[in-house]
């Protein structure tokens, strides 16, 4: 390493965030620039820690971190860009919205602050993109095999983009108008701007593949027309049919899917018409979003945004432990620890085992909302943890707009899932072999269609060596990297 004292000089730092009154009146984001001699120096405090478990246990693609840490220390960016898009298609998603498990795996993190890895990935590719070192790898060769993917996600991007770069034809079919599936639509904007999505679009278009927005493969286009027409056949349609809460008054006016609820936010920042009585907006109104997840988060930060006058996040767990530093008590392993977002710190007032029993209304619209707390503490013969509400602690609330935000269960069993036949598992999600396959040939599948909801980085890993596999059944053998996958 380029001081193996450093992490012993130097202690974390991160880039400043903008005040909360003034981010919160737009959508963009609100991370500040991080002056590049001080992102050296975070480079610096990488260990020279013998057993990298960051890049081993710690991420799902395998990212090399200590050799571009090294390289930022030494000021060589472009070989840094070099080592980073070896092993992922696109750290701009991953180094802005990724949780970030190698941190967690982080050497540092046994009892001090783990190093700054996810802002320097973001940082390397930045700079890769300010400087014209990210140009279109076109292949020198062509295989005349056609592939389709359906989905454009980060699963279904990633794989596109690799098997586009070792010669095959590649068709992304999008039933949505615009490409990037949960990036796209899932995600707000201050988070991720979606000019960062087209602008590695661009560069996916120019290599060779091809987009074909609007599509809802099925539907406009046969399963018979997909298998007919492509040697090769790849869903990546995310994990998108929701966890619905069965309760009294749920069918009430009012009561929302959190991602229809994101999708629509992303669609009209993005410039699209809503008619005024579609719109599902928080303002000036009391909003619980259910679920404390990442979804949940994202819908705090959305209504708030909308200028909803009060906003509350119910969840059915337990609060996770706090910790007052971000030391890992589970290292080298992600912590089950209190988290708070930026969302967070906006303004939302967070309860936990909280069990949501029914809603009521006037005129259709929902009104209130009535909950119980739960205990957690007892648990069956298998030793798992069950669910006992607590007599005396009954309440209601008022409430004007509700956002489910409690996850998602499978890929949507749709016409093209029914047509090619393939089969599911218990849980919904698309069964796959070790090399991807389905169980109908020529039909591969990865990230949450075959995993079920996970995270954007796990997708993308996913995507990458799917590829890989559809590569080495099409032609026998790979150029293709193999990818960590260490889940």
């Amino acid at each position: 390493m380029g001081d193996p004292a450093g992490f012993k000089k130097y202690k974390r730092e991160m880039p400043e965030k903008r005040p909360v009154s003034e981010r919160i009146q737009n959508y963009r984001e609100f991370i500040e620039e991080f002056p590049e001699p001080k992102l050296k120096i975070q480079a610096t405090r990488c260990m020279d820690c013998g057993i990298p478990f960051c890049h081993g246990i710690g991420c799902p693609l395998g990212n090399l971190i200590p050799n571009f840490n090294e390289m930022v220390h030494l000021g060589h960016w472009e070989e840094a860009l070099n080592i980073l898009h070896s092993t992922n298609n696109f750290p701009e998603f991953t180094g802005r919205i990724c949780p970030a498990p190698c941190e967690k795996s982080c050497t540092l993190s046994i009892n001090d602050e783990p190093v700054t890895i996810e802002q320097i990935e973001l940082m390397i590719v930045e700079k890769g993109f300010k400087e014209g070192w990210i140009k279109p790898q076109i292949p020198q060769r062509k295989t005349g095999k056609r592939i389709a993917v359906v989905g454009s996600g980060p699963a279904g991007l990633a794989a596109a983009q690799q098997l586009c770069r070792v010669g095959h034809d590649v068709t992304v079919f999008e039933k949505a108008d615009r490409i990037g599936g949960l990036l796209r639509y899932g995600i707000p904007d201050f988070k991720l701007e979606k000019w960062i999505i087209d602008r590695r679009i661009e560069q996916m278009k120019t290599e060779g593949v091809i987009f074909e927005t609007g599509v809802n493969a099925g539907e406009d286009i046969s399963a018979k027309y997909l298998k007919k027409s492509f040697d090769i056949i790849c869903l990546t349609m995310g994990a998108r049919k929701p966890r619905d809460l069965n309760v009294e008054g749920r069918d009430l006016n009012g009561i929302h899917y959190a991602m229809d609820y994101l999708t629509q936010s992303n669609r009209i920042n993005s410039g699209d018409i809503i008619s005024p009585e579609d719109i599902i907006t928080a303002k000036d109104k009391v909003v619980v979003v259910i679920g404390g997840g990442d979804t949940g988060s994202d819908c705090v930060g959305t209504s708030i945004r909308q200028g909803a006058k009060k906003v509350f996040q119910f969840e059915i767990m337990p609060k996770p432990p706090e910790h007052n530093n971000l030391t890992n008590p589970n290292w080298p392993y992600w912590p089950n620890i209190l988290r708070t977002s930026s969302s967070h710190e906006e303004g939302c007032e967070r309860r936990w085992s909280i069990l949501t029993k029914k809603f009521s209304g006037n005129d259709s619209k929902v009104t209130k909302l009535y909950g119980i707390q739960v205990d957690w503490s007892e648990r069956d013969q298998n030793g798992r943890p069950l669910l006992k509400e607590l007599p005396g602690t009954e309440f209601e609330i008022g409430v004007d707009l509700v956002l489910l935000a409690m996850g998602f269960v499978h890929v949507e069993h749709d016409s093209l899932v029914k047509d090619l036949d393939v089969q599911t598992d218990s849980r919904g999600n698309i069964i796959i072999d070790s090399n991807y396959a389905s169980s109908v040939p020529g039909v591969f599948s990865a990230g949450d269609s075959a995993l079920g909801a996970s995270l954007v980085v796990k997708a993308i890993a996913q995507g990458r060596e799917m590829a890989r596999c559809v590569d080495i059944y099409l032609m026998g053998e790979t150029e293709l990297p193999s990818t960590a996958l260490a889940f």
